[in-house]
């Protein structure tokens, strides 16, 4: 399966359109977890609170880890391929299962009960302080304050459900408008947008294989398409063309830092996993696509953005480029892992870049590592190894 299509993360509510007929990654082409996904039990438990928590998968279950020594604080069994996102607070990650998304307490180590059934939970997506979980097989977006799941009870949510149900995405914007994608089980070809009493006043459906997203500064939004970015910014859409006729873009890394989108980049469109060593950076504001040549492949769990809007990029080289998104230049490569390839598989393990604050979190599936980085010094801050090799790794919002 191509990995052009994999994904994750925002806010908002979504419109509902196809269920893909195959799963992809969030990164790839699917988001969705086929794991078992039955009742989870922890196998240990933590006396004490553990302070901005990661979280991690692995064959079985999930490791609570803690943000800065990186020990194990907790370990919770998780049958099936389960996934990972921050719920948008300080204690909380959302779990995508085999049944719908499940709330986790990273913090206490131990899941809250709140749930949100539904085949195939797809993207999670963080912006303006509220959270939006997009349900691929049903078409259903759920919006909430992340804030309000300290409350132990389910957040009031709104919630809205496309025409067809479809491997999409959904953010609500700052003023309660939902941008969510259009498509159905056979193919995706734009979004649209809804005003906060739930009446569409915006569309475009010139963005095949519509895929990701990702917000910018002044609340520009961005998803991919397979011939370039749609960009939604002061309630219109502007098509951003891709360069080649086939310029696929379906992950992407905003910043409220910067104007410009980090996003893949993919131009072969018969290749059975395109490995590429370009990257795109979108400028929301002049409506310009520039490509930058890395000299090494990366996957779709390799994006992030710094504290200042600086793009980062984990290369197969196992470096984090760290790249100006201004001029396109990469100013620091930073030596993290040792060298990889990505599986044909989108499933399967491979090393992970996840961003908090000043910190770059990497896992390395191979040797069973995970490293934190310092990102103003480039200096790796410490590295453990791990009892399992894990494979999705996410974490709660800075703020312990």
């Amino acid at each position: 399966m191509n990995h052009a299509i994999p994904g994750r993360a925002l806010v908002g509510t979504a419109l509902a359109l196809a269920v893909a007929t195959v799963l992809t990654a969030c990164g790839t082409d699917s988001t969705s977890a086929s794991g078992t996904g039955g009742g989870a039990s922890p196998s240990a438990k933590a006396a004490a609170e553990v302070a901005d928590p990661l979280v991690a998968t692995f064959d079985g279950g999930l490791y609570v880890l803690d943000g800065d020594s990186l020990d194990i604080a907790g370990t919770i069994e998780l049958p099936g391929f389960n996934r990972v996102n921050p719920a948008g607070d300080e204690d909380h990650v959302v779990v995508s299962t085999d049944t719908g998304f499940r709330v986790l307490d990273a913090t206490a180590q131990e899941f809250t009960g709140i749930t949100y059934p539904g085949a195939k939970p797809g993207h999670v997506v963080r912006h303006a302080g509220r959270t939006a979980l997009f349900t691929d097989g049903t078409g259903r977006v759920e919006v909430f304050d992340p804030h309000d799941l300290a409350d132990g009870a389910k957040p009031k949510a709104r919630t809205w459900t496309a025409a067809e149900p479809h491997h999409g995405v959904a953010v609500e914007l700052a003023d309660g408008r939902l941008l969510s994608t259009l498509g159905d089980a056979e193919k995706r070809t734009g979004a649209l947008v809804l005003d906060a009493q739930g009446r569409e006043i915006a569309r475009n459906e010139n963005c095949p294989g519509v895929h990701g997203e990702a917000a910018a500064r002044d609340e520009a939004i961005a998803v991919g398409c397979e011939d370039g970015v749609l960009i939604y910014r002061n309630g219109e859409f502007t098509k951003v063309p891709a360069p080649h006729a086939y310029g696929r873009i379906g992950n992407q890394a905003g910043s409220d830092a910067s104007q410009v989108i980090l996003g893949d980049y993919k131009s072969d469109p018969d290749a059975e996993l395109e490995r590429p060593t370009r990257v795109s950076l979108v400028d929301t504001r002049t409506g310009t696509l520039r490509l930058v040549e890395l000299g090494t492949s990366y996957s779709f769990r390799s994006l992030g953005r710094g504290p200042h809007g600086e793009a980062l990029v984990l290369g197969t080289d196992g470096a984090l480029h760290v790249i100006d998104p201004g001029t396109g230049t990469v100013t620091k490569k930073i030596p993290v892992t040792g060298a990889w390839q990505e599986p044909l598989d989108w499933q399967q393990a491979r090393p992970t870049l996840f961003v908090r604050d000043h910190t770059a979190y990497v896992s390395e599936p191979g040797t069973r590592a995970l490293h934190a980085v310092d990102l103003e010094s480039g200096k790796k801050l410490r590295s453990v190894t791990l009892p399992k090799s894990t494979n999705e790794l996410s974490g709660v919002l800075a703020g312990h």
